[in-house]
């Protein structure tokens, strides 16, 4: 088969490998589509390491997939779980199902999990290997292209999930890459009365209309129809007068995070998503956040939500068009990667495409 081997910073080869050998609990999955994650695109500039002992490849990226299945281990043939042909989606996060964690069904966070294309060979290859409970059947409405974004839609279904929209509420986004995007809809599907998008570029913003937000506001660029000077205040005159009740924040940048408090108030519900670095510190007023009661979260990929993901999908719920905005090969995946980084053209996700 071939894949695109990882082995350092900015050096990854096509290259033909072997096709895996599945063991009784695993099935191989021919990929048809994997999406380009932004954890891909840090580990191969280095600024992530990988989950390996060293931290190093060589590795086969790609954790965001989907594709047919070509080969069915002994127990989930047993059990009549999967067949050859069956359209399937992965989870890459397998979670070890023992620990106390997993016993809680805290599964986001085992402390013994392998994840495909971070800690074991992913999906950046013709054939992938997963364990028969990380294998999902797809609807027949869902394609390829979409369910290799299931993953990234799961994580951001969990942080939706712990916002707890209530019927009519006003919701601030912050960020519009894929994650923010799906936010968007998802806070809509959830009972959002207004969704308010906060970005830097009007690019974004304009996807964030097309993904059904009601108001952007455009934080940098003065040049912008969108732009407001206060955010906090523009929120507030969506809002009735009054800040909002929900955030979520799906960037990493530190303002946004921090801004966050300000857009919201009393009894205020704020969820944080993106990734900031390991020594930024959020500042929150304590005796405010007491005596308003507000409700600070944090969200960690995506337990037990991967049924409700494929039926956003398959109901028109979440609409992926919008966010898939580039194609790849294989043969073309680290240009993918480079592109993706370092291309001026506006876009948000990246997919690569098989045969």
């Amino acid at each position: 088969m071939k894949v695109q081997n990882f082995y350092e910073p900015m050096v990854m080869k096509l290259e033909e490998h072997d096709i895996p050998q599945i063991a009784d609990n695993e099935v191989l999955v021919k990929v048809k589509a994997v999406g380009i994650c932004g954890s891909d695109i840090s580990y191969y500039y280095g600024h992530s390491p990988l989950d390996t002992p060293n931290g190093k490849g060589p590795m086969y990226l790609g954790h965001e997939a989907s594709g047919v299945v070509a080969e069915v281990g002994s127990i989930p043939q047993s059990l009549g779980l999967f067949k050859e042909g069956d359209r399937v989606a992965l989870n890459p996060v397998q979670q070890c199902n023992a620990c106390p964690a997993c016993m809680r069904g805290e599964f986001n966070t085992c402390s013994h999990v392998e994840t495909i294309g971070v800690s074991v060979n992913g999906c950046f290859a013709e054939y992938v290997k997963v364990k028969y409970t990380h294998v999902y059947k797809i609807p027949d409405e869902v394609s390829f292209e979409d369910a290799a974004l299931a993953e990234p839609l799961a994580c951001a279904t969990h942080a939706v999930q712990r916002l707890d929209v209530q019927l009519g509420q006003t919701v601030v986004v912050y960020g519009t890459g894929g994650i923010g995007l799906m936010q968007v809809q998802l806070a809509k599907a959830a009972g959002a009365g207004k969704v308010i998008v906060v970005a830097r570029k009007d690019y974004g913003l304009g996807k964030a209309l097309e993904c059904g937000a009601t108001h952007v506001i455009n934080n940098t660029d003065t040049n912008s129809k969108y732009y407001a000077a206060d955010v906090a205040a523009r929120v507030a005159e969506i809002n009735g007068g009054v800040p909002a009740p929900r955030a979520i924040v799906a960037t990493s940048n530190m303002d946004a995070l921090q801004d966050a408090l300000k857009v919201t108030g009393a009894c205020s519900t704020i969820v944080y998503f993106g990734l900031p670095g390991p020594d930024d510190l959020l500042k929150v007023p304590v005796l405010e956040a007491i005596q308003s009661e507000r409700t600070l979260k944090f969200a960690w990929l995506a337990p037990l939500v991967w049924d409700n993901v494929f039926a956003v999908i398959a109901s028109g719920q979440v609409d992926l068009s919008p966010i898939i905005t580039n194609r790849f090969s294989l043969e073309d995946a680290e240009k993918g990667i480079v592109f993706m980084k370092e291309a001026k053209e506006p876009k948000v996700k990246g997919v690569i495409l098989f045969d």
